[in-house]
């Protein structure tokens, strides 16, 4: 199912739940409180329905502006770490066969178990599994450091392998940073807290007909839930119906298969 249809099917049936419970709501509150109280305090209801949007608009556009920013630094950093896997591979090619090998089956070993076991550990937040999978790195590490090279050249290649494997360290711990961040509790209260004054707010208005009425707390109830749930899905960047995609390090691990079909090649050639 396209990405664009999934999030529909989950975002419709939450928009129509909210309008509609929003109008049951209005129609309970007209039937308690005459309008000719509203009518009275018109000028009254306005300013204050007018200050309480304002405020509450900035709130929305504010965590909006958070969330989407934290998704697209964690999708960096996923992009970043990708690739560099896919340099510290290319460049421990020029190491000793020995070291070679150690090296790029742990970073092959790790990549697949960033995709079947770490991507669904960061939703959970399933720290167990996370360690499990950065200690394959560990292992990684101990090969280059068993890795001893044998002139100018391996030199060279090696301390450009150690600045790699560190930055490659460095962005999975940023990647999960992002992974682990989320909405404050509190901020998250005030956000639903905002939302419900907000609506009930708009049964204050002082509608003759009925369905005029309830066309605009509807409106309102159902644009306030669609923001809101873009805020949910994208305040989990690893879960949810925008997940980042797990595309980079599927291209990692394609060209570390593309690599090791090359290497076969060439040393079954009569020249290898």
């Amino acid at each position: 199912m396209p990405r664009w249809l999934r999030t529909l099917s989950h975002l419709a049936p939450v928009v129509a739940f909210v309008s509609l419970v929003s109008i049951a709501g209005l129609w309970l509150f007209r039937a308690t409180v005459p309008l000719d109280a509203l009518r009275a305090a018109g000028n009254e209801i306005g300013n204050y329905l007018q200050t309480v949007g304002g405020i509450y608009a900035v709130l929305l556009a504010f965590v909006v502006y958070v969330v989407w920013g934290q998704f697209n630094e964690a999708r960096g950093y996923l992009d970043r770490e990708a690739t560099a896997l896919v340099d510290l591979h290319r460049t421990a090619s020029a190491l000793p066969s020995r070291s070679r090998v150690a090296i790029q089956d742990g970073l092959r070993a790790y990549v697949d178990a960033v995709l079947r076991d770490e991507w669904p550990a960061m939703a959970e937040q399933d720290e167990l599994t996370i360690d499990r999978v950065g200690a394959l790195l560990d292992h990684v590490w101990l090969a280059v450091h068993a890795c001893r090279p044998v002139n100018d050249c391996q030199h060279t290649v090696y301390g450009e392998v150690l600045s790699r494997f560190n930055q490659l360290t460095d962005l999975r711990t940023s990647r999960l940073s992002a992974a682990r961040a989320r909405i404050p509790v509190a901020m998250t209260i005030l956000l639903y807290t905002g939302a419900l004054l907000t609506v009930g707010s708009v049964y204050l208005l002082v509608f003759d007909q009925f369905w005029l009425h309830a066309i605009v707390t509807a409106a309102l109830a159902g644009a306030i839930a669609h923001i809101l749930f873009l805020i949910r899905d994208l305040d989990d960047a690893f879960a949810g119906d925008w997940q980042i995609a797990r595309s980079p390090f599927e291209r990692a691990l394609k060209h570390f298969e593309r690599t090791a079909h090359i290497a076969d090649a060439d040393a079954i050639s009569p020249g290898g």
